[in-house]
């Protein structure tokens, strides 16, 4: 009976995630043995200060301040540390000694990713990601390998558990934003600096990773129009709710093609009202969800945890085990799916509906005057609904109009709504959000 191999295992990283793999890997070691058909020994765990408190308690001998050589000592190197560098020169360091990697960084995949995969090809060795995206949902290998012989046309997702639970709090309870993002901040869903997640720049970066293995071209962060959730109103929430709808925060990728099959993809990420009755409208919490249209496949979601430990870990493993088999059985290891190159489009190429709403006077006319506008900039309406305000003191009566559009370009929409804007009969535009599902 032949000996079984035994394959060091590098942790680059010990927090919330980290943490949970070491304890996996420890906790489990048989079991992914029998899985891999090698012995997967932890070698050593990289982090910043040797004496931070962990939630999880692991042999102190494991740990290490020298990333740099426990990267080059290894079969196989997670990378948890987070940010640019140094976890960008640790993977390229570990590659180039032939190691495969795994990693949950989106934000480096998204802003360096064509980097990291194409010293992964010169090396010979796996470069995995499934954690960089919805946590423990497997929604990568899905789209790369399941989904490979299909187009697909249309990726929706709710990407960042953040947003969703701040959101979600605001509909069920009636919240303003600020004391919803308190309530997430203390139940742990959001960092003491929520930016990165409000401000959408985390959903952006998984959109760019989705959209790269959707279409088989490479789209970096730039490519991403990003807008976050800190000008969604409780009045918008309410609006939303009257009219049958449910405000998320949306990471978009899909394919756009003109009369003239010119086209290309438009990546983007901004709070979207979906209706009630959509898939992605009962995604609570802080879980998330990721809905594929293809066209063969027809209509597939994903959904699940988004974040934590242990879900997160659960990916991590996952991407472990595979590249382990692959060292042991051998062959070339997992290649960028890219095959072409197919255009990032500004968000105004993009198509989308809209929800418009606006205060105006209650006089004769004015409903006229607002279609006009539409139909001169070609933007269909598709529901329209008027409630009257009578105020009592001033005895001036005004009314309150919720409009919804079909698809138009952005660029069409924009303008229409910059023109209703100067009509002298609209007090305000109260509210303008993105619809999708309709």
């Amino acid at each position: 009976m032949s000996e079984v191999r035994t394959l060091k295992v590098a942790l680059l990283g010990c927090g919330n995630v980290g943490a949970q793999v070491a304890r996996i890997l420890l906790d489990d070691a048989d079991a992914l043995a029998a899985r891999t058909g090698a012995h997967l020994q932890l070698s050593g765990i990289a982090v910043r200060n040797l004496d931070s408190e962990r939630d999880v308690e692991l042999p102190r001998e494991l740990f290490t301040t020298d990333a740099d050589t426990l990267a080059k000592d290894a079969d196989l190197v997670i990378e948890l540390m987070g940010g640019i560098e140094p976890a960008r020169s640790l993977i390229l360091t570990a590659m180039q000694n032939g190691a495969c990697v795994v990693t949950g960084n989106k934000a480096l995949l998204a802003q360096d990713g064509p980097t990291l995969y194409e010293e992964a090809d010169k090396a010979g060795v796996q470069l995995s990601y499934e954690a960089a995206v919805a946590g423990a949902i497997p929604i990568l290998r899905p789209i790369r390998d399941s989904l490979s012989g299909d187009r697909i046309t249309r990726v929706l997702g709710i990407v960042n558990g953040t947003t969703n639970f701040i959101l979600d709090q605001m509909d069920s309870t009636g919240a303003q934003f600020a004391d919803a993002l308190a309530e997430a901040q203390r139940l742990g869903y959001a960092e003491a600096d929520p930016t990165a997640d409000v401000e959408g720049h985390d959903a952006a970066a998984k959109a760019a990773i989705l959209a790269s293995l959707s279409f088989h071209t490479r789209f970096a962060l730039e490519d991403v129009y990003c807008e976050g959730i800190t000008k969604v109103s409780a009045a918008d929430i309410a609006a939303a709710k009257e009219a049958g709808f449910v405000i998320k925060l949306l990471a978009i990728a899909e394919k756009i093609t003109n009369a003239n099959g010119e086209g290309g993809i438009s990546v983007r990420v901004h709070p979207t009202l979906l209706p009630r009755e959509h898939p992605l409208a009962a995604v609570r919490g802080a879980f998330n969800a990721v809905f594929i249209e293809a066209e063969n496949a027809g209509e597939l979601m994903f959904y699940g945890q988004g974040a934590g430990g242990t879900p997160t870990a659960s990916a991590v493993l996952g991407d472990l085990v595979s590249a382990a088999r692959r060292v042991v059985l051998g062959g070339p290891g997992r290649t960028e799916t890219t095959t072409g190159f197919v255009p990032a489009l500004p968000i105004d190429a993009s198509t989308t509906s809209y929800y418009i709403g606006l205060d105006v006077a209650d006089q004769a006319g004015v409903l006229a005057r607002i279609t006009h506008i539409f139909a001169e900039h070609g933007v269909s309406i598709e529901i329209m609904r008027q409630t009257i305000h009578r105020d009592a003191p001033s005895k001036v009566e005004s009314a309150e109009l919720k409009i919804v559009t079909h698809r138009a370009s952005e660029a069409a929409l924009a303008a229409t709504v910059e023109a209703v804007k100067g009509l002298d009969v609209i007090n305000s535009v109260t509210s303008v959000l993105r619809v999708e599902g309709v």
